[in-house]
């Protein structure tokens, strides 16, 4: 019997999902849009305040200025929820190229067999790696309508949470996909 040249599929998976979602979380934790504040009273009607975890900006709609850096006047960036991102958010990216190299290594497509065993460690890495960021951003939005916002103002989710949501999904995902080659050890 000779060896398979062709890389299982759940390597493939795990090696497409987990760059994507590190993409979508990386762009999730810079980007300063986690929360978007509207129709702040006593502020022009088109200006929207975009919270993040590191910063905080404004723009005009009408006139697309925007500014960033701004005051953080009511204590946000102090709250529970947007701390415990800031430090599960890089964790969670560090982790996760960790895992990817890992995975790399383990798949080897220049090699004649793939090693499972490398490929199942880097899934068992991948795998918290997505949880730690799926946690904050679910804290968050848990937590969305009650950290500080100016009093009357509407409030809804930034496309960085939602982005931190489908990255943290696609890297449990290709983590779960990639700990299947643990299968084929038990089988060796």
């Amino acid at each position: 019997h000779l060896p398979s040249m062709r890389t299982p599929t759940a390597m493939i998976v795990g090696l497409v999902l987990c760059p994507c979602g590190l993409l979508l979380t990386f762009t999730g934790t810079l980007a300063p849009n986690w929360r978007q504040v509207s129709l702040i009273p006593n502020q022009p009607i088109d200006l929207i305040l975009e919270q993040g975890i590191w910063d905080m900006c404004r723009e005009q709609q009408s006139s697309h200025d925007r500014l960033c850096g701004q005051a953080d006047e009511l204590g946000y960036f102090e709250q529970v929820p947007v701390r415990v991102a800031r430090g599960l958010m890089p964790t969670s990216l560090v982790l996760t190229l960790l895992g990817l190299v890992v995975a790399a290594l383990g798949v080897r497509c220049w090699q004649k067999e793939p090693r499972h065993l490398l490929a199942g460690m880097a899934g068992l890495v991948l795998l918290p790696s997505g949880l730690l960021s799926l946690v904050p951003a679910s804290w968050y939005t848990h937590e969305l309508w009650a950290l500080p916002a100016p009093a009357g103002s509407t409030l809804v989710v930034g496309y960085s949470l939602v982005l931190s949501y489908l990255g943290s999904c696609l890297e449990i995902l290709g983590g779960l996909a990639l700990t299947l080659s643990f299968h084929h050890c038990c089988k060796e």
